[in-house]
């Protein structure tokens, strides 16, 4: 469908109008939800994988499914938590799928195009890659999106006290691994 808005006013509307468009099949305003939510979905993508081009697939995955299930959304303001679901599932779906090797080390080019060359950025990634699969997701969930611990159950369908544990066990083993930088 061809936009009401033009592309500086797309930018410059605010998100639930832009959703609103997109929901009604305006091209041009889901372009522009991608604009504003791909660095997001690239980085939680890639702080699961660790692999910058697996990390763009998966975040293209992401869009896809949005595109397709737009329509059914019944309020523009639950948006982000639905866009959420949709990134868990895509995470979820992949592991299930491929059995992913998440402890391998990244490539170079994985942390030159993800935008962080630091050490201390290299080795928190390298010790969330030494957390199980859904200790992972959790600790994710919590620290890098700011759910709370009932979010992530009602979204990952884990119970709370196994997403407690997990946040619980997968910090504590954070701390551990990354201890040297305690004094930093």
């Amino acid at each position: 469908m061809q936009s009401r808005l033009s592309a500086a006013e797309l930018s410059a509307a605010a998100d639930a109008l832009v959703i609103a468009l997109a929901c009604a099949g305006d091209d041009a305003a889901f372009t522009e939800i991608v604009r504003r939510r791909h660095t997001r979905v690239r980085r939680f993508m890639y702080r699961l994988c660790r692999r910058s081009a697996l990390g763009d697939d998966l975040a293209q995955q992401v869009f896809v499914k949005v595109w397709r299930a737009l329509p059914r959304l019944r309020e523009a303001v639950a948006f982000d938590g639905w866009l959420k679901r949709i990134m868990i599932t895509t995470w979820l779906e992949e592991v299930r799928r491929d059995k992913l090797d998440l402890a391998r080390e990244p490539d170079e080019a994985d942390f030159g195009s993800h935008g962080d060359t630091t050490a201390e950025r290299m080795d928190l990634d390298a010790a969330l890659a030494s957390l199980a699969e859904a200790p992972r997701l959790c600790v994710v969930l919590a620290y890098d999106e700011g759910m709370s611990h009932p979010e992530i159950a009602a979204l990952t369908g884990m119970p709370i006290g196994t997403v407690k544990s997990h946040i619980s066990r997968g910090a504590a083993r954070l701390r551990e691994l990354l201890a040297e930088y305690e004094g930093a």
